[in-house]
């Protein structure tokens, strides 16, 4: 992984282990749901952030890579099955 991707996946994580804490203590000191809702909600958003930086990572370095290297049936099936994992939210 690039340093400067790795560096922006684990900065989100960590801002979103913070996140679910708060959406823990949340659930036990019984909050209002819709708040609960809204919290989650910005957790499954930040998540998807995480995998954006992934994917672009991945693209720009192992698919380029494949594809530079005639490897392109590799990098073709690896584009389809991140597609395919994304029409499934």
């Amino acid at each position: 992984m690039e340093p400067m991707a790795k560096k922006k996946a684990l900065r989100r994580l960590q801002i979103i282990k913070g996140q679910v804490s708060g959406l823990e203590k949340m659930v036990q000191g019984e909050k209002y749901c819709i708040d609960i809702i809204t919290q989650s909600s910005a957790i499954k958003e930040a998540l998807s952030g995480v995998e954006s930086v992934i994917l672009e990572n991945h693209l720009s370095t192992h698919v380029a890579h494949q594809m530079m290297h005639g490897e392109s049936k590799k990098a073709t099936a690896e584009i389809l099955k991140v597609y395919k994992l994304s029409k499934r939210k």
